[in-house]
């Protein structure tokens, strides 16, 4: 909360791409020894049906060396997304990240 203003729900809407995503060269850094956990984490600002949401990334998914290929973005929200809007598996969701778009 402190580096994202957002206070995350625990668990994240995973969204498959057509195409990798690469991270942008200035993301927000969550190293794991801030928050006790096992894993660093770079993070995006984005939004998802009009609500401030960020796209986490694990540095194993950014070397393809963790669970997800760069084709799958994480998204985290105040909010459970897939309750919310009643997102269902292979529903087109649009992302926005400043003047990029994801469909």
């Amino acid at each position: 909360m402190r580096k994202t203003g957002m206070k995350f729900f625990p668990g994240t809407l995973n969204i498959q791409l057509d195409q990798p995503y690469h991270l942008p060269k200035n993301v927000i850094r969550l190293e794991k020894e801030e928050y006790g956990g096992t894993v660093s984490v770079s993070i995006i600002p984005c939004q998802i049906f009009g609500r401030d949401a960020f796209i986490l990334r694990t540095d194993k998914n950014n070397t393809e060396s963790g669970d997800h290929p760069k084709t799958i973005i994480e998204i985290a929200c105040d909010v459970k997304l897939r309750e919310l809007y009643n997102l269902k598996d292979n529903d087109l969701i649009e992302v926005e990240i400043s003047d990029v778009r994801f469909i």
